[in-house]
């Protein structure tokens, strides 16, 4: 099997606070520098590229020497948080900017699904944005139209395709754009977060487009999402990174292991309200879940647990709710809980209060979650804090028999009564 890229020694380097490289005084010096075949002397400054913290310097390393080599066919996926540099190393292998320092080396004709509907232009139909579309994309004229009728199947507009896009819905946007994209047929695709596009039913066609493009043609992909459940059915090995470094390099059952390991760093067990929550109308001040009468987030399967929201406000009287999400470490939402739907449907907010919801049996299988809440204002969402607490669920007896079902074959359990008749 040959080898289809090659990075060695990869960084990029930004200078934070303003656009380009920075003053005509650091180019010349840069200048300087090459002329007597000196290093760059801006190459020796720079911080590590945590978002978190704040830093001394101006200049920050977005990524630092990165090394991976990618073979042909293979499906690799690239994960971690926010801010670790994955859009970056992307826009690195697609040419799309440059590096600082370091090689890349690709055998074969690249194409990039990096931003879905780059190119579209309003007036134009949806016909004549396929031609454009793809030709911004590396297709020819050819083998756009041997692909047009199977592009308009896939994206479902074959009513509106010779209607200008400006009156198209942003889902039809969307799906029409994807569906360009993934007719090409170069040998290496990079991918980047765009499975998360449209309704459900789209997800789903996109999702098996992707496995056909992945595992039935054979092509390299390089894939990065948020979401592991499709990385780990898409992929056959992980890279995990991590303030623009790679932290792992294996399968993808471990690269995934690791960055739970390290999202399990970042949540606590209770929420505390920073200064910068604060408002002039409403929020939450503090969270946390409750179980046998103390704060704790580690419960098991079928006990009672109470989730607990105080909050504040300095405008009285305003008609509020309060939603919950409970999410999985693949990052679906298994459980969403609302005011609304139990208990009471509003609440006027006085200077401060505590709102509690009381769940009895918990229903989830073992496993760590994050919980989200959301203060909703007049209907609509005004408060939001994600992954505010973490809930790890070990395994109890939720039905009385000493027995449960695989946490691969369910999500969620449920009070059943059987008989034969």
């Amino acid at each position: 099997m040959s080898t289809a890229i090659k990075v060695e020694n990869l960084s990029k380097q930004y200078r934070l606070g303003v656009l380009g490289t920075g003053t005509i005084s650091h180019d010349l010096n840069r200048w300087w520098h090459q002329v007597r075949g000196k290093e760059d002397p801006y190459l020796k400054v720079g911080e590590t590229n945590d978002r978190t913290s704040k830093g001394n310097s101006e200049y920050v390393w977005a990524l630092r020497d990165i090394n991976f080599e990618v073979q042909q066919g293979e499906v690799l996926g690239i994960i971690g948080k926010n801010g670790a540099g994955k859009s970056t190393l992307l826009k690195l292998l697609s040419r799309v900017t440059s590096p600082t320092t370091g090689s890349i080396k690709a055998r074969g004709r690249i194409a990039s699904l990096l931003e879905v509907g780059t190119g579209f232009h309003e007036e134009l139909t949806g016909r004549e944005n396929i031609f454009l579309n793809g030709a911004i994309l590396g297709m020819t004229k050819a083998e756009i139209r041997s692909k047009l009728e199977e592009i308009i199947s896939f994206s479902g507009t074959e009513r509106y395709i010779d209607t200008p896009v400006k009156r198209y819905s942003s889902g039809m946007r969307v799906r029409l754009a994807f569906a360009v994209a993934a007719h090409l047929e170069p040998e290496i695709l990079i991918v980047d977060e765009v499975l998360a596009v449209g309704d459900a039913e789209f997800q789903s066609k996109a999702i098996g487009k992707m496995q056909d493009v992945a595992q039935g043609e054979g092509r390299t992909v390089l894939f990065v999402s948020h979401n592991m459940a499709s990385i780990q059915t898409l992929c056959t090995r992980g890279i995990l990174m991590s303030n623009g470094q790679v932290h792992t390099d294996h399968t993808v059952a471990e690269a995934i292991s690791q960055y739970l390991s390290l999202n399990t760093k970042d949540t606590s067990t209770s929420y505390k309200a920073s200064p910068d929550a604060i408002n002039d109308y409403v929020w939450i001040e503090s969270a946390f879940i409750e179980s046998n009468d103390s704060i704790n987030n580690q419960v098991m399967t079928g006990q009672d647990i109470t989730i607990i929201v105080k909050y504040r406000a300095k405008e009285l009287g305003l008609k509020c709710s309060l939603h919950v999400g409970v999410y999985n470490h693949f990052g679906d939402k298994i459980l969403h809980l609302g005011s609304i739907y139990g208990g009471f449907d509003t609440f006027l907010t006085e200077k401060f209060g505590t709102i509690q919801c009381k769940i009895p049996r918990l229903p989830l299988v073992e496993g760590k979650y994050t919980v989200n809440f959301s203060l909703h204002v007049d209907g609509r969402p005004f408060h939001r804090i994600e992954d505010a607490v973490a809930l790890f669920v070990e395994n109890g007896d939720y039905f009385g028999n000493g027995k449960l079902p695989n946490p691969r074959e369910s999500k969620v359990l449920v009070d059943q009564s059987w008989s034969v008749i």
